[in-house]
């Protein structure tokens, strides 16, 4: 008998872009049993919960997160005094706060030191409630580099050194890497244009990583940093503020993937509610026609796109999550509605190496699921109304 059945639905199929109707999932020992319609599936299980005709699909997934950020402003400020105690207990409300907004894989990308290895391993343990969390280890970068004064980054210097850090996080068991080879919003004392590693230094990097099967994520804004990393060997690129078209075209023939963050040039009433330095939300906002821009460039070039928010995937943004945000912007700068889905979903399960546990609603994957009222292949926006959270076959409270 299978655990839970979930039954009167719409199948959403995001592989092949269709909706099944009148369908049903059976779910068992945390995996999907079967998926399809509802005369296919068994009927018998431990609970059923009748959806009342809401469309059923993959759990989101969110490429770029950081459960302990800490940004400039006042309630940076705030956390800069946070114990290790703290920000554990801050980072698993995180973590659980993410999971009940639909969210049911995260990639952390820069936390304080194996902090976020500690949190994956209380998830996987049952003790924490969370999504399934890859971890980075602290950001790696120069002296000095994007973020150096935050506690989720290490810096180093020269080949050696980043070679040598990078060992240190395959040691403590990280999933990915990631480095900054340029400067960011947050940064006070740089320009999103500054380049920050050298070529031996980013070398040295994918090198090491790549010998050791981890990928290799980098923070990266202008156009000559974006490809100085990608023709280096580095998997994904995450924000690519200035991205030109023919740096779109350099990432396809690279295979290289984008995770364009593109809500953090847009996001006012963020920066405003956590007090935000002046000199940082300008920043921000002149980077946004260009950030939009680069995220139209790498569309219509065909780049491979993967959706992460950098900020936590619950946290509110125009009447919805940022989560749910992010993926409006996606089609609101051309992208089909399916294919922004699947930035959330299937796709996003690929650029992780995890397309054979989760991103999709099939036989013997992970049963992380979530149900919302209408279809999103014809409007992504009915991912703001959340109706149901399952993960790894446990059903989410509201």
């Amino acid at each position: 008998m299978n655990d839970l059945l979930l039954t009167d639905c719409t199948l959403v199929d995001v592989v092949s872009g269709s909706n099944v109707p009148d369908a049903a999932i059976a779910i068992a020992g945390g995996r999907i049993a079967a998926a399809g319609p509802r005369a296919a599936v068994p009927s018998q299980a431990a609970a059923t919960i009748e959806l009342d005709g809401a469309h059923v699909l993959p759990g989101l997934i969110n490429c770029h997160v950081h459960f302990g950020l800490v940004l400039p402003g006042a309630e940076g400020e705030r956390l800069r005094g946070e114990t290790e105690a703290a920000r554990a207990l801050r980072m698993a409300a995180n973590a659980r706060a993410t999971l009940q907004a639909g969210v049911t894989t995260v990639r952390l990308v820069g936390e304080e030191p194996y902090a976020d290895i500690a949190l994956r391993a209380s998830i996987r343990r049952g003790e924490t409630v969370g999504p399934r969390v890859l971890c980075s280890g602290p950001l790696l970068v120069a002296t000095g580099g994007h973020g150096w004064e935050l506690p989720g980054t290490r810096e180093a210097n020269g080949a050696d050194g980043f070679r040598h850090a990078v060992r240190e996080h395959v040691k403590h068991g990280v999933d990915w890497v990631k480095i900054s080879v340029s400067g960011g919003i947050a940064g006070e004392n740089e320009a999103i244009a500054d380049a920050q590693m050298t070529h031996d230094e980013i070398a040295a990097v994918t090198d090491a990583a790549h010998a050791r099967r981890r990928k290799v994520a980098a923070h990266a804004g202008p156009a000559g940093a974006i490809a100085t990393a990608v023709e280096l060997g580095v998997d994904t690129i995450e924000h690519g503020y200035f991205l030109t078209d023919e740096v779109a075209e350099l990432l396809v023939r690279h295979g290289a993937w984008l995770v364009p963050t593109i809500n953090v040039s847009r996001a006012v009433a963020f920066f405003e509610k956590i007090g935000a330095p002046e000199w940082m939300i300008a920043r921000a906002l002149a980077a946004g026609e260009l950030h939009w821009a680069a995220l139209q460039s790498a569309i219509r070039a065909g780049v491979r796109i993967a959706m992460g928010t950098d900020m936590m995937p619950s946290e509110p943004f125009d009447g919805t999550s940022v989560t749910v945000r992010e993926i409006e912007f996606m089609v609101e700068a051309g992208m089909a509605p399916v294919d922004a889905l699947r930035a959330a979903t299937c796709r996003a399960a690929e650029m992780l190496g995890l397309e054979g546990t989760v991103g999709s609603i099939a036989p013997g994957l992970a049963a992380d699921v979530i149900a919302v009222g209408a279809s999103p292949l014809d409007d992504v926006s009915a991912l703001r109304d959340l109706r149901l959270v399952v993960a790894a076959g446990a059903v989410m409270p509201r």
